[in-house]
């Protein structure tokens, strides 16, 4: 309701009852005793208008107290409004710690959801969003979506949080960063971004640069560090103590053993290649398999077939097929048995 034009029409009708009465009805004046005292004499119409002006004052105070405690009430909205906004950033950014605080029912339902729920903008729908926190994120994502280099530190996300990770790829393709920069701080690069930087640093990294910085080692970049041995092109030469110690930091599987010595075996001197496989046998027998590849791919068969004689009779079936075809004169291509 509208305090003023309450005021008026209020007023208005107190005065128009007022000289009613008094121009109408009557003029004479009365006074009357009031908890033991005794008023002073008063035309009736005033008495008549006193009441209602009362009356007046006590609705415009009720008035306002709850026209105070709607404009409160609203507030809380308002500003719960703008936490669940802020939720909604905080999802869309991919942010693991957060805790929102509203003040209102349906808001705490609701901000409840988004803050445990991960949400990732479909497309690029920032257009008919009038809202600028939403909007400057939304820009922000559909941005490193396409390959785009950002300044996202005033969101202070964590290294390992997706957005970042991709940013800081984009930068990196963009040359703003180098690999060494990205592999030399750790904690401000994520490990997985890391292992990523680090197959390329490695394809042209000198043997020093690659052993300070595999902890970053994967598979990958494993590999391609086998691939570079004696090669034609971007040459490494590594001894068998510094590829022993590459093997340990990696839990390769039986086959990726075998893959190692197929690899080793375009490049790598022979005598150095048995060595190395007999040394990793030795240390640990999932490289049991890889070194009997080895000895038969090199055309070591006595070697091999000592093994053999003293292994269990469910063991190395493959090879001890092999070996048997090779007795009986048959020559066929190891590979075909892996």
């Amino acid at each position: 309701m509208y305090i003023k034009r309450y005021t008026m029409a209020a007023l208005a009708l107190i005065v128009l009852i007022g000289w009613y009465i008094y121009a109408f009805i009557t003029q004479e004046s009365i006074s009357f005793e009031f908890f033991g005292s005794t008023m002073p004499s008063f035309s009736i119409a005033l008495w008549v208008v006193v009441p209602m002006i009362i009356l007046y004052l006590a609705s415009v105070v009720h008035m306002l107290f709850y026209s105070l405690m709607d404009t409160l009430k609203k507030r809380k909205y308002e500003k719960d409004y703008e936490r669940i906004v802020d939720a909604i950033v905080d999802a869309y950014l991919g942010k693991k710690e957060r805790s929102h605080s509203f003040k209102t029912d349906r808001y705490k339902l609701l901000g409840s959801l988004v803050d445990n729920a991960t949400i990732f903008p479909v497309g690029e729908f920032d257009a008919n969003i009038d809202n600028k926190k939403l909007k400057e994120v939304l820009t922000l994502i559909n941005k490193i979506r396409n390959g785009e280099a950002v300044d996202i530190r005033k969101y202070s996300l964590l290294p390992s949080n997706a957005l970042v990770i991709q940013n800081d790829r984009n930068r990196y393709k963009k040359g703003d960063i180098s690999a060494e920069d990205i592999l030399s701080d750790k904690n401000k690069y994520d490990i997985s971004l890391r292992k990523e930087v680090y197959v390329d640093f490695v394809k042209h990294a000198p043997l020093y640069a690659i052993e300070k910085y595999k902890s970053a080692l994967s598979k990958d970049a494993f590999f391609e560090i086998l691939s570079r041995i004696n090669a034609d092109e971007h040459t490494l030469e590594v001894s068998n103590d510094s590829l022993i110690s590459l093997f340990n930091d990696l839990k390769l599987e039986q086959k990726e053993y075998i893959e190692a010595s197929k690899k080793l075996s375009k490049s790598m001197l022979p005598e150095q290649r048995i060595k190395l496989f007999e040394t990793l046998s030795n240390e640990n027998e999932i490289a049991m398999e890889a070194y009997l590849f080895t000895l038969f791919d090199l055309e070591m068969l006595s070697p091999a077939k000592d093994i053999l004689d003293i292994s269990q009779p469910n063991e190395y079936m493959s090879f001890k097929a092999y070996s048997s075809l090779r007795d009986c004169g048959k020559h066929f291509d190891i590979n075909l048995f892996m």
